[in-house]
């Protein structure tokens, strides 16, 4: 069993794209599960035209006062960094959830032990099936501040019934910060979508440095290859010492399959399955 993620350090490269065409093509004669771990904004059941069905909430702790307890001397406020709550000295805080990232720093500055906890949803996990692929979708409930959390459910589940798979496609969210270094934990080795611009060898970069630091092997798939100058992904894979498995060409059959809902099939998404 293969757990592989799709990345990429920007939006727009077709890293989702990517990911559900490489899964419906080992699904053809493994069992695969794609999990869409770009909780903020998940599309793969879009490509896919799967409807997707809750599986279960995602649920996180938030602080709940005591109020007979309370002293009213306002330090609690003081230390939330999200500014989830505001107290004034000798009032009651007042708490907006929506803010709160449950780091617990309040109840820690609390010397009446006034502070306890409860839980509020902060998003959903969903599944679904078509093209003989397997989904687990993420969704972050909107104003929520924290998706790692709903990433770090979809990797519970993954724990639970990665035995049953024979490849897992993890299609994380763009770029370097905690939701997507969440998400590339679980993966066996990953490989990272750009495009041929300076842009995308810019972001590309901080990808295979964030890559060598988690020590994950990488590969990087090499996008509208045709419409810039692969010179500069070229170059930079050299200097890393990182392999280009597969180029995807500018197409408007890719284009219009991908506004239809159905998977892209492409001679370099077939090669990629060689270097597994």
């Amino acid at each position: 069993m293969q757990i592989i993620g799709i990345t990429g350090g920007k939006g727009g490269t077709g890293k989702s794209a990517v990911a559900t065409a490489l899964a419906c093509e080992l699904a053809k004669n493994f069992k695969t599960l794609l999990v869409d771990a770009d909780v903020d904004c998940p599309n793969d059941h879009l490509l896919l035209s799967i409807t997707r069905e809750i599986r279960q909430t995602v649920k996180q702790r938030i602080p709940k006062w005591n109020f007979a307890k309370c002293n009213q001397c306002g330090l609690c406020g003081t230390v939330c960094k999200t500014k989830a709550i505001v107290s004034i000295k000798n009032k009651n805080p007042i708490f907006t959830s929506e803010q709160c990232n449950g780091c617990g720093a309040c109840a820690l500055k609390c010397s009446q032990n006034a502070i306890g906890w409860t839980e509020k949803q902060i998003g959903k996990i969903y599944q679904g099936k078509n093209y003989n692929v397997d989904l687990l979708s993420g969704e972050l409930k909107t104003n929520e501040p924290v998706s790692e959390f709903v990433v770090n459910e979809l990797n519970e589940i993954i724990q639970e019934i990665k035995k049953n798979y024979d490849y897992i496609i993890i299609d994380t969210a763009a770029g370097i910060h905690c939701p997507v270094i969440a998400a590339l934990e679980m993966c066996n080795r990953v490989f990272a979508v750009t495009e041929p611009t300076p842009l995308g060898r810019h972001d590309i970069k901080l990808i295979l440095q964030l890559l060598q630091k988690l020590n994950i092997k990488a590969g990087i798939i090499l996008n509208r290859a045709d419409i810039g100058d692969k010179g500069l992904i070229y170059d930079l894979a050299t200097d890393a010492r990182v392999k280009i498995v597969a180029e995807i060409p500018y197409s408007k059959d890719i284009a219009k399959k991908y506004a239809e809902g159905r998977p892209i099939q492409d001679e370099g998404i077939r090669k990629m399955i060689e270097v597994f």
